[in-house]
């Protein structure tokens, strides 16, 4: 029965998938070989070093997400890559990337630990690279992701390979949330999330190029912002366009009902040319567009997820900056 798949459920209710995009400060991300076992860090080839390290930051409630990539090539290398982006503060785009090369997968806790407490430029690397896209592929951990994200990864891939070979790179990744909208990915240094995600969407989403509505149906959000106002976000992506995505931009809760079932929302942008606007809006949770589902496939009871629509979007404020020669 297909509605065994959480996916498929998802889809077949017509959830909106805006607003489930997580909000991390940090991500790091440790090339590994698969096989994964369904908690990452219990993978045969992660040390026990790098493990107890991941143990330690949870347990200190660091805002950081660590998660484990490889590409087609991983298991067959003999170097390991290590990713460390970190959100940028204030009017912003995204993260920053800082990437390294090391020697083996054993050596990555000692780099990390030295990273918290400072910079570190030692096997730092500088690349061609522009953008890391990742795709969860983490079929041990939910059987959507190997049935929908295994062969989406493949695809993706490939189009990468042939549009953009040098600076893009394309990953398979451990569980990262929203499995139940594989294939689900998350674009960095943007990142952005996506999910629901069909071959021809893709390529709009990876050239920034074509009908921009599609994003109703694939955008789960912005990483950067808290997820109720992340669909005022789509709104506006919607309103201006691609052009957005070279736009810096920072949102708040400026208010809300003490059961966040009303919201002010803010979002400041800057464009390119200089100039900032600041939008915003009231939310209110949909009961229409609410849904009760199985999160993922292994879940043994339903669970409510709220979903906001927007109302009222007014400009609150705009100034043109002046330029000085």
């Amino acid at each position: 029965m297909s509605n065994s798949f959480c996916s498929d459920n998802s889809r077949s209710l017509g959830e909106d998938i805006i607003g489930s995009a997580a909000n991390h400060q940090t991500y790091i991300l440790v090339e590994c070989p698969q096989p994964w076992a369904s908690e990452a860090f219990d993978s045969k080839w992660v040390p026990s070093n790098l493990k107890n390290l991941v143990e330690e930051v949870k347990r200190a409630r660091l805002p950081i997400k660590f998660l484990l990539i490889a590409n087609d090539v991983s298991h067959k290398s003999n170097r390991t890559t290590l990713l460390i982006y970190q959100r940028k503060d204030g009017l912003g785009s995204g993260y920053r990337k800082q990437e390294y090369s090391l020697p083996n997968i054993e050596q990555v806790a000692g780099l990390v630990k030295k990273w918290l407490y400072g910079n570190v430029t030692e096997h730092e690397v500088e690349t061609s690279v522009k953008r890391d896209i990742l795709v969860c592929t983490h079929g041990s951990h939910d059987r959507c992701c190997a049935r929908y994200g295994a062969p989406f990864h493949f695809y993706a891939s490939e189009l990468v390979s042939n549009l953009y070979p040098d600076t893009v790179r394309m990953w398979k990744t451990t569980h990262f949330g929203g499995h139940r909208f594989a294939p689900t990915a998350i674009d960095l240094p943007d990142g952005r999330y996506y999910g629901a995600l069909e071959p021809d969407i893709f390529k709009a989403v990876l050239t920034r190029t074509g009908n921009i509505e599609c994003l109703n149906q694939v955008y789960r959000g912005w990483g950067v912002l808290p997820p109720e106002i992340q669909v005022l976000e789509r709104d506006l992506i919607l309103r201006y366009g691609w052009d957005w995505f070279s736009y810096k931009v920072a949102g708040r809760i400026v208010d809300s009902s003490e059961d966040n079932s009303n919201i002010i929302a803010e979002l400041t942008f800057e464009k390119p040319d200089g100039s900032i606007y600041c939008h915003q809006a009231q939310l209110f949770k949909d009961a229409k567009k609410t849904v009760e589902l199985k999160g993922s496939c292994g879940a043994t009871k339903k669970s409510v997820f709220t979903k906001y629509t927007v109302t009222n979007v007014w400009l609150a404020s705009q100034k043109i900056a002046s330029y000085t020669t």
